[in-house]
């Protein structure tokens, strides 16, 4: 069979242009390595109405983030965390906080199995320093969100129609530990040889439709069980969070519901409102003074009722500034007066801090 040289040139044209979109398709994804973390130094001072004080200066966080992606569906993500400096005799800390094998479908739809985060609130899930106000991280995000909260689980997440969907199934809570100073946080297993008998079921969902605005509710629920004690808790939370020209706020709310025991429900909420002084310089660096107002109580409702309703309950108000440099870095200052219900007790806290992540 005989062949035009155009038609010889054509076809083999098209062989070579197929074989060249085959390339690059296969070509197209590189498996690589990911490395990244955060960190924060802070130093702390109270001074109680009795003039009894505190200094404290403390490499808080030290954290190093391990990622490495087979292809562009399958990757691995890990966060180990070192708190305070050192692990000897019972002080500081070293957790796996994240590790698990991820599998990204699409927008709409992916999957992560391994050491996974509770999906709740604005910070769980995005706790580096420069990305909230204060030195600490607020209170509410440590007895009623008690961030970092993770564990042994799945997840299922996705992205469609200007919503962000996560749901999660993990470990349970030890119910043996909960009090009434700070809630459900001591009963997080963390991952440690975890009892699955009592799962935990979370999941939320955000809407991320209008420029700068975050906002959502979640919900968990657990039949924690301990070696004595079972106690049945559901924690309800709404969120949100606004960043658009210069202005910043954020606000939450949560209630934790117990079936069992003294105490009855756990509740709080704050509120940040921030503005960005940088623009007016026109320069790339962020100053950002803030205001803060908290009101928490781990026991606002109690069988017992009177003062136990009031030794746990707590207001403060806080003003601060954090100066960012570039976004991956942060200094700074807060100055707050924390007050709790029962004898009107006034604690005076100052706090300076430096943060970074990459």
């Amino acid at each position: 069979m005989r062949y035009g040289f155009a038609t010889l040139t054509v076809l083999v044209a098209m062989f070579m242009l197929q074989n060249i979109g085959f390339s690059q398709e296969f070509d197209f994804f590189e498996p690589h390595t990911t490395l990244g973390g955060y960190g924060e130094l802070h130093y702390n001072y109270s001074k109680t109405e009795d003039g009894k004080s505190k200094k404290i200066l403390d490499f808080h966080r030290f954290i190093i983030f391990f990622g490495y992606a087979w292809t562009e569906e399958w990757s691995f993500k890990s966060e180990l965390e070192l708190e305070h400096n050192l692990v000897e005799e019972g002080q500081g800390e070293l957790e796996l906080e994240q590790a698990y094998v991820n599998y990204h479908h699409a927008n709409y739809l992916g999957f992560q199995a391994g050491v996974v985060l509770v999906s709740a609130g604005l910070i769980n899930e995005y706790h580096e320093p420069p990305r909230f106000f204060g030195v600490e991280r607020p209170f509410y995000n440590k007895v009623i969100i008690p961030t970092t909260w993770f564990g042994n689980g799945l997840a299922l997440y996705g992205f469609a129609s200007g919503f962000d969907y996560k749901l999660v199934v993990m470990e349970g809570l030890n119910s043996d530990k909960f009090s009434a100073s700070s809630g459900i946080r001591n009963g997080r297993q963390k991952g440690f040889k975890a009892d699955a008998e009592n799962l935990l079921y979370n999941g939320k969902v955000d809407y991320l439709g209008i420029p700068g605005l975050k906002i959502g509710v979640s919900y968990i629920y657990n039949n924690a069980k301990g070696d004595s004690t079972t106690n049945q808790i559901g924690l309800a939370e709404f969120h949100a969070q606004y960043q658009k020209s210069g202005l910043y706020a954020a606000f939450e709310v949560g209630n934790i519901s117990y079936d069992s025991g003294d105490i009855e429900a756990s509740r709080g909420f704050y509120f940040d409102l921030a503005y960005d002084f940088g623009r007016f310089f026109q320069i790339q660096s962020k100053i950002i003074p803030f205001f803060r107002y908290t009101d928490i109580n781990t026991a606002a409702e109690t069988i017992s009722g009177g003062n136990s309703e009031k030794e746990y309950h707590y207001t403060q108000w806080m003003i601060g500034l954090s100066f960012l440099p570039i976004n991956q870095v942060v200094f700074k200052v807060d100055y707050g007066k924390k007050t709790i219900e029962l004898g009107s007790v006034t604690t005076d806290l100052f706090n300076l801090g430096v943060g970074y992540m990459f």
